[in-house]
């Protein structure tokens, strides 16, 4: 009897080990939290308030809070926004640590960078180059992150991006391409001594984090930062508990503004730049020799839009020539930027059905809504991404043309992220999700499909 009760626990620890549940890792950008959304009966569709996390906290096992930012004269980690996130009349930062009294599982990180600080940027460099402004961070990070019940911090930093591909005659990108190669062009004269102040600041750090009851180190690499020049993968993978790989914005249309393209493909579009795709990313850390079960692929939830004009392919079909940033959405309020549920607005019908061909369709509605038009091949807008498109019209108006995620493109990453075994998967970020359920009832629908996925 006593073997056969031990031979089912062993079963029962089999079982569970075949069936290992990924890391969910949830991005909360504050900033939502003072989104407006002029001259709409439902203003508050567009702000998002820490209890609106609710719905989709027990999907996730990190929740990333952001950003701080550096101080620029005394390099400390501070908040970027003092009323909101340390203030009594707010308090975000204890309100969100203190979901963790009903989602114990729960890891909440504090985010410092992210794109977000914008004051002087340079001091991300400078703080790397001085030993004694690495101190300063580590310490009154540390602290911060203490005081407020934090798990841990990430260090999503602000490195130099590589520039943009710029559209060139047929001689001038012969002649380029004699030049300089992908990844070469220098956007940081002292990339060397960068890369090692940021080991150095990795390992300070994780030392006073362990000191204080263990607390957790993630990296989120950013987009367009070249991870072979600034992170020196076998030096600090042992030191970090998690490498966050924000693997979209390839293209944009603040970088990319004459040419929009997928801005998130898992692999290699057709005649497309081969370290441009979430494979490639991954793929650099896992030749470095970081353990796969730290690696987490970074889903974006907010969409790249850009202007079609009278020189856009009548296909759609990218890459595609284009006239800059696309109008600003009612919620983001930003030019070249939709959330998903902006997107899902313009779409004549989210809930198609499969097997229908692009086609195009005059609109004259003042919603000015455009329909996703699905690729013959099902697997294409699954592994390069979803786009949609409106032509112009008869009357000037621009087009519009969207690069976007949806839970068909989140579904499939996080089956890329299982076929892996890498740790999971995060979503940038949850406001950015439809967390109203606006457009099929569900909330949180990138972040389901993900997370389903795994």
């Amino acid at each position: 009897m006593k073997f056969l009760l031990a031979f089912v626990g062993v079963l029962a620890v089999v079982a569970g080990n075949t069936t290992p549940t990924g890391k969910v890792v949830c991005y909360y950008d504050s900033k939502s939290f003072v989104r407006e959304f002029e001259g709409c009966i439902y203003p508050a569709n567009a702000r998002m308030l820490p209890l609106d996390l609710e719905p989709a906290l027990s999907f996730c096992t990190h929740l990333v809070y952001g950003y701080a930012g550096v101080q620029p004269d005394t390099y400390k980690m501070v908040p970027l926004n003092e009323n909101l996130d340390v203030d009594r009349s707010h308090a975000n930062y204890r309100t969100i640590t203190n979901f963790k009294s009903k989602y114990p599982a729960l890891k909440v990180l504090l985010s410092v960078g992210g794109d977000a600080d914008t004051e002087e940027v340079q001091k991300y460099n400078l703080l790397l180059e001085s030993p004694q402004a690495r101190t300063a961070f580590v310490n009154s990070g540390v602290l911060l992150a203490e005081q407020h019940g934090f798990d841990g911090i990430d260090l999503a930093w602000q490195f130099a991006k590589y520039k943009p591909k710029k559209i060139r005659s047929t001689w001038g990108s012969i002649w380029h391409g004699i030049k300089k190669t992908f990844g070469t062009t220098p956007v940081d004269d002292k990339e060397s001594e960068h890369r090692e102040g940021f080991t150095a600041l990795v390992r300070e750090l994780k030392q006073a984090l362990s000191v204080k009851s263990n607390m957790q180190l993630a990296i989120t690499v950013l987009p367009n930062v070249n991870s072979s020049i600034y992170y020196d993968v076998p030096a600090i993978i042992n030191l970090v508990d998690l490498v966050n790989i924000d693997a979209f914005d390839y293209y944009t249309s603040e970088r990319n503004p004459k040419e929009a393209d997928y801005a998130a493909p898992i692999y290699t579009p057709q005649n497309r730049n081969p370290l441009q795709n979430a494979d490639a990313a991954v793929n650099y850390w896992l030749q470095g020799g970081a353990p796969a079960n730290k690696i987490i692929l970074g889903i974006s939830a907010l969409a790249r839009t850009w202007k079609m004009d009278s020189e856009s392919e009548i296909s759609g079909v990218p890459p595609i020539h284009v006239d800059g940033p696309g109008e600003a959405g009612p919620y983001t309020k930003i030019e070249g930027v939709l959330s998903y549920p902006e997107v899902c607005a313009k779409l004549i019908n989210p809930n198609h059905q499969k097997g229908m061909r692009p086609h195009l369709r005059k609109v004259t509605d003042p919603s000015k809504r455009f329909e996703k038009p699905l690729t013959k091949d099902e697997d294409l807008s699954h592994i390069f991404g979803t786009y949609a498109f409106r032509l112009p019209d008869d009357s000037g108006e621009p087009g519009l043309w969207v690069s976007y995620e949806d839970p068909d493109t989140a579904g499939q990453k996080a089956a890329y992220v299982k076929s892996k075994n890498l740790g999971g998967i995060s979503i940038v970020d949850l406001s950015m999700d439809d967390f109203r359920g606006l457009c099929t009832g569900d909330k949180y629908p990138i972040l389901r499909a993900a997370k389903y996925r795994l």
